[in-house]
């Protein structure tokens, strides 16, 4: 087994990650549909599906695999202290 697939804690982060990352990107959906329903004067409708509920499910799930990639990303860093003013 590689170094990186055997970090303890990966999958837990991930899914920590992939869960925050979809919220986000519900909450980035839901901003975008105020503000287009604020500039068109009426309420998006994405009942019947078609384009724009293609366009809102996908934010959605790309918000949540870029926060499974960051939670992985973090999960990998060492641990401890880091120097004042570093990231």
């Amino acid at each position: 087994m590689t170094p990186h697939t055997s970090t303890p804690g990966r999958a837990p982060a991930a899914a920590t990650g992939f869960l925050v990352g979809g919220a986000a990107g519900f909450l980035l959906t839901e901003a975008v549909a105020v503000l287009v329903s604020l500039a068109l004067g009426e309420p998006l409708d994405v009942g019947g599906g078609g384009l724009p509920r293609i366009a809102l499910v996908t934010a959605v799930l790309l918000c949540a695999l870029a926060g499974a990639l960051v939670g992985l990303g973090r999960a990998g860093r060492p641990g401890g202290p880091r120097p004042e003013g570093g990231c």
